[in-house]
């Protein structure tokens, strides 16, 4: 289906002004999620799962990222519905499963906490106070933010298991993170407006990333440019892009590529390298080029998909603005029985 947009232009909204009071209050919830974390490991910690769908499922990469790449147990990452069909052996007495969903009433998701709960494995909801699913938590955090709400899980687990690190860092990293989101949203906004005002009438857009960025390079194609402005997008992970979509670039094909500073830049540089040669139309979001006062530079990487989440959301609502499409104009979602 090809869906028409006129060729009028919306106001452009503002950098929430409670931009960094919500990341704020979100880190707030770090004393009860070390002390869950405690009594989880007391009782015999198994393995982690993180669970969500849509865009709650892509803000699990980072935390997911942090402990598969430096926990001994296993972790887990699972859309909500695939959880509910395939209910892993895996899960039940011992395992820690960490949830999210913006609204907290994704049924899904709500049906996946419930058949954890069910199972009898711990459950971390981060979403709307009050709603179906962080009422049935063994600890809800509230608001906004959930990557930043499943990043505190993360480390609480390394830091209380003896993980190797320096945790005073990776706190201080933490506590930054408000006014260092907020700076990066309003250091890119002539940038992602040039891209979305360049990318605003082709056909489709493909979104590259890597790693824990991989995450937010799928969010931008399916959830904002799709479901948001009913754009033709995919999204690959930079090193797949390789084994078969390289081969649809030329010159008139867009792309958007995120690079990070995680240990898979290289895998973006590549890609990079590729693009620069092969297409005219490649535009890159680069952490690099952001200043993330008060991270210690050991930790940019671990940074990244946080201030490439806020990056991405202010390229939507530049896209939102230049094509006069509001992004919560939908077809079906929220409309029909789907």
């Amino acid at each position: 289906m090809t869906t028409t947009v006129e060729s009028t232009t919306l106001p452009l909204k503002p950098i929430e002004p409670e931009f960094a009071e919500q990341v704020r209050h979100t880190i707030g919830h770090r004393a009860q999620v070390e002390q869950l974390v405690d009594a989880v490991v007391k009782r015999g910690l198994r393995n982690v799962f993180f669970v969500g769908a849509g865009g709650s499922l892509i803000a699990s990469y980072p935390a997911y990222w942090i402990l598969m790449r430096a926990a001994e147990f296993p972790v887990f990452q699972l859309q909500s519905d695939e959880l509910n069909t395939t209910r892993p052996s895996a899960l039940g007495h011992g395992s820690l499963v960490v949830v999210a969903s913006y609204t907290g009433t994704t049924k899904e998701t709500v049906a996946a906490a419930q058949w954890a709960k069910s199972r009898g494995a711990t459950v971390v909801a981060a979403g709307k106070a009050g709603s179906p699913l962080i009422e049935l938590a063994d600890l809800a955090i509230t608001g906004e933010n959930s990557d930043i709400a499943e990043a505190l899980v993360s480390y609480a687990l390394l830091q209380r298991l003896g993980g190797a690190g320096d945790f005073e860092t990776v706190w201080r990293a933490i506590e930054a993170l408000p006014e260092a989101l907020q700076l990066a949203q309003e250091e890119v906004e002539e940038q992602v407006h040039d891209i979305a005002e360049a990318l605003k009438d082709e056909p489709i857009t493909y979104v590259l990333g890597s790693g824990p960025n991989y995450g937010w390079a799928y969010g931008l194609a399916m959830c904002y440019l799709q479901e948001m402005q009913w754009k033709h997008a995919a999204a690959f992970d930079s090193g797949e892009f390789f084994q078969g979509a390289f081969e649809v670039i030329d010159d008139d094909v867009a792309v958007i590529a995120l690079l990070g500073e995680d240990a898979s830049r290289p895998m973006a540089e590549r890609a990079k390298t590729f693009l620069d040669k092969y297409t005219k139309k490649a535009h890159y979001l680069d952490t690099k080029q952001l200043s993330l006062p008060g991270v210690p530079p050991e930790l940019r990487g671990d940074v990244s998909p946080f201030a490439l989440r806020v990056v991405i959301g202010r390229l939507a609502k530049h896209y939102e603005s230049v094509r006069g499409h509001d992004l919560e104009q939908r077809h079906y979602m929220f409309k029909v029985e789907y």
